[in-house]
């Protein structure tokens, strides 16, 4: 499991039908920052991800890979490897906050 920011989305008109209404969007993982520990840094790779929470752009969410990205109810019958199975609200690390959504 790790951090993402939604950064944009994906349509596909040409689809397996299981697929068919299912939000796809570009996210791109991201970590603390190394130097300060005082924010949350983009990492420069970018995945394709499904939505299961309702998500939107702009947003910093939990994001899991691989055979996890099939353990939901509404994932276990798609084709996926990358799901969205979480917004996030606030992280914090040793005492610092380095997100929060409020801000």
């Amino acid at each position: 499991m790790f951090l993402a920011r939604i950064t944009g989305n994906v349509t596909a008109t040409q689809k397996v039908p299981v697929m068919t209404g299912h939000t796809l969007f570009v996210v791109e993982p991201l970590r603390v920052n190394e130097k300060s520990k005082k924010d949350l840094q983009p990492t420069g790779r970018t995945f394709i991800a499904v939505d299961t929470v309702g998500a939107g752009e702009g947003e910093v969410v939990m994001i899991v890979q691989g055979s996890s990205a099939r353990f939901t109810d509404e994932t276990n019958k798609l084709p996926i490897d990358c799901a969205i199975i979480g917004i996030v609200d606030n992280v914090r690390v040793a005492d610092v906050d380095v997100y929060d959504s409020a801000n």
